[in-house]
């Protein structure tokens, strides 16, 4: 990981490992959850997180008083400081960045109800802490009791990708030692689906087909997904599990549009290329691509094109997780970055599921019907949000 992309190239900064893991989906809770769903068979309809409990982090008491994305951003991080061992951590040297698209939008959406049938008196005073968009990285740091930087980066779908970049920009500084990446979404309220599906960017399917002739849009879930950063020579004198590299990150603005992306996806083409120069490659070295693919037909058009112009017609392998995990907006490039460091420890790069009638409109290389066996390479995770937001990181095997 460099400090980021200047004029005369790359400049160098501390390497960051990834040590930890910890992912809350659909699938259900923890890594092997998740790896096996995306193994599995597609799925069709809605995709809750139904096995999280969250008396398993909180009693019932605090569990009433913390949004549900909170709650998953707070399980993601317990259990990626578990995963990585022994930390033995440094508060003033060590931090959270803890992204989200949509915050506490249940709690908001219960409480305007409480208002309208109950009146003002009625709110809970505990609204504004638990639907603010920082409440997730601010429970992750008193959880964890570090003094270092505890932020949040709001980028709608970009978000995961994006703390994620940040979180290592901190250590590759030399500002900490050890720093939670992640995010956490719970979206899936009554008016944040309605308004999703007003919008048309639902599949009225039911079904999420990344990349596939038939995607009629994407289908909402909820989750989230933390990596534990740790400088590279700490994590290699403390004898810890190197799951990878965070070895380069980019991010661009479309500036285009606020909800679809710029045509040709010249924006995404931009990201992907300052990533793969942050980490000091070439578009050659990239030997399989995460893609945002989320099975709207705007979206994957348009990173279907700038995957094009950048790698040729001879793209890397390329696979959506969307199909199985549906899209978790804000959580949805952590959750994926999760699924990208698997694909590296466990040598296969998962099945594009729903992914069956090729668009003729799209040339790529999409992994489907079954996962692939490959050997570890660099891997580029992309995540492109609403706003224009395009965030890209390539994880590179220890």
């Amino acid at each position: 990981m460099h400090l980021g992309v200047g004029p005369n190239g790359p400049i160098p900064g501390r390497r960051v490992a990834i040590t930890g893991l910890g992912v809350v989906t659909c699938c259900g809770v923890g890594t092997d959850a998740l790896w096996n769903g995306l193994l599995g068979e597609p799925m069709e309809g809605e995709r809750r997180a139904t096995d999280f409990d969250p008396e398993q982090w909180f009693t019932t008491k605090e569990a009433r008083q913390i949004d549900r994305f909170a709650q998953f951003s707070v399980a993601v991080a317990a259990m990626a400081v578990a995963d990585a061992g022994d930390l033995d951590a440094d508060p003033e040297r060590s931090g959270v960045v803890m992204g989200t698209g949509v915050g506490g939008l249940e709690s908001l959406e219960t409480q305007i109800l409480v208002y309208a049938e109950r009146g003002a008196r009625r709110v809970s005073p505990r609204l504004v802490p638990m639907m603010m968009t920082n409440a997730g990285a601010a429970a992750v740091s008193i959880n964890l009791g570090w003094h270092g930087p505890s932020e949040t980066i709001t980028t709608a779908c970009a978000a995961g990708a994006h703390s994620i970049a940040h979180a290592a920009w901190l250590i590759a500084s030399g500002r900490c030692d050890v720093v939670i990446g992640g995010a956490g979404e719970a979206g899936m309220t009554p008016v944040g689906i309605a308004a999703f599906a007003n919008m048309t960017a639902l599949s009225t399917s039911g079904h999420s087909r990344p990349f596939d002739v038939r995607r009629d849009g994407f289908v909402i879930t909820e989750g989230a997904g933390a990596l534990v950063l740790e400088d590279w020579d700490r994590a290699v004198a403390r004898g810890a599990r190197i799951y990878g590299e965070l070895a380069g990150a980019g991010s661009t603005g479309d500036a285009h549009h606020i909800t679809a992306p710029v045509p040709g996806g010249t924006g995404a083409a931009s990201c992907m290329a300052y990533a793969i120069a942050d980490a000091g490659l070439e578009p050659g070295d990239i030997r399989h691509i995460n893609a945002h693919g989320t099975s709207t037909p705007l979206n994957d058009k348009a990173e279907s094109d700038a995957i094009n112009s950048l790698f040729g017609e001879n793209s890397p392998p390329v696979t959506s997780t969307k199909g199985i995990t549906g899209h978790g907006l804000g959580a949805a490039g952590a959750i994926e970055a999760v699924a990208a460091v698997l694909t590296i420890d466990r040598g296969l790069i998962p099945p594009t599921a729903g992914y069956g009638e090729p668009d003729p409109d799209i040339h790529l290389d999409i992994v489907h019907g079954a996962a692939r066996p490959w050997t570890p390479g660099p891997v580029l995770s992309n995540s492109f949000g609403f706003g224009g937001h395009n965030g890209s990181l390539v994880i590179a095997p220890a």
